[in-house]
């Protein structure tokens, strides 16, 4: 396992690697001064100067890089135009609350979409299956952002049920403020006995969270249909149930582990995909996380933070297929071997 773990860290390096060199490729060919951006659109010629030179621009491209990733090696991500302050303090400030809503939002997809799966397979061509289905396929398809606008129209403008937009209630941070001890604020609350703050955080989760998990509820759904589809029909089963062994083990002790490994790929993909998919729904919730910072960098022509942004996805991506690649393979020695 050992030996496993350490050729995908020597893998991910290298594409860790890779990612950065496009990065700052593709921040050095975007058409704008950075001066008319940090020092705004009446900057004159010598502060344009002086800036290119504070940012190394006057050097050449292979110093630039290396100066780059250096910097970056060091925790010196640069300063964002748009807020000036340090790019990795902006992320280590969003990234937070962005994590919070990622992980309600995939447990729920994982959970939720385990269970329909195994409902369709069970009941194999029928209407159950036919409408489990037709679920799955409108719940990739459909735009994330159109789905948040239709949740708010629906659950709070006619229903009422639940906030529009926000983390929390804007009287909170008078009336139960949240102390900081890591960062993540419904974690932070929870574990400081602010149960107010939890319930409120958690009713201003609800919408957002449901809006970013639909796209791998259907994914992890259609997924597991398919294995436990395949899986059933195996010989073992029908040996299984030839002996008598109860419908209920055979289904979820026999047949779900073995359909599982391959789901697992699914779900690390799909927490992957979460982490730019809360763009657009951070930006209809107001949701003050990265998702939200990313696209105030992006409408402000922001590359520093832009890098970072990109950065730090990439980072997420290659963390979550390690554990992915660690889960199939205690899931299935075989992997391992590969």
């Amino acid at each position: 396992m050992l030996k496993f773990v350490g050729k995908r860290l020597v893998s991910a390096l290298f594409v860790l690697f890779g990612a950065t060199i496009i990065t700052f490729i593709l921040s050095r060919v975007i058409p704008s001064d950075p001066a008319l951006a940090f020092y705004g659109p009446k900057a004159t010629l010598d502060q344009s100067a002086r800036l290119r030179k504070e940012m190394g621009l006057d050097q050449s491209v292979v110093i630039q890089y290396f100066k780059y990733l250096k910097d970056m090696l060091t925790g010196n991500w640069g300063y964002s135009i748009s807020t000036k302050q340090p790019v990795l303090h902006e992320l280590m400030t969003k990234v937070p609350s962005t994590l919070e809503m990622i992980f309600v939002s995939i447990i729920f997809a994982t959970l939720v979409g385990i269970l329909l799966g195994i409902w369709a397979a069970k009941n194999a061509h029928k209407f159950v299956d036919g409408s489990v289905r037709v679920f799955s396929i409108a719940a990739v398809s459909l735009p994330t952002f159109w789905l948040g606008l239709l949740f708010q129209l629906f659950f709070v403008g006619r229903l009422h049920w639940f906030p529009a937009t926000g983390e929390f209630d804007t009287e909170l941070k008078f009336l139960n403020p949240i102390k900081h001890v890591t960062g993540f604020p419904i974690f932070d609350a929870l574990i400081t006995g602010n149960f107010h703050a939890v319930e409120n955080g958690l009713w201003h989760m609800v919408l957002p969270a449901l809006t970013l998990s639909l796209y791998s509820l259907g994914l992890i759904s259609r997924m597991i249909r398919a294995n436990l589809l395949e899986v059933l029909s195996q010989d073992y089963i029908r040996v299984a149930r030839a002996y008598g062994i109860k419908e209920r083990i055979v289904l979820f002790t026999l047949a779900l582990r073995n359909a599982l490994p391959p789901v697992t790929t699914v779900v690390g993909l799909s927490a992957a995909y979460l982490l730019t998919g809360t763009f657009f729904v951070e930006d209809v919730f107001n949701w003050p996380g990265i998702g939200k910072f990313a696209t105030t960098a992006l409408l402000n022509v922001d590359y520093p933070a832009i890098m970072g942004i990109t950065l730090l996805g990439a980072m997420g991506y290659l963390t979550i297929n390690l554990i992915v690649d660690i889960v199939q393979a205690k899931l299935d020695p075989r992997v391992r071997a590969e």
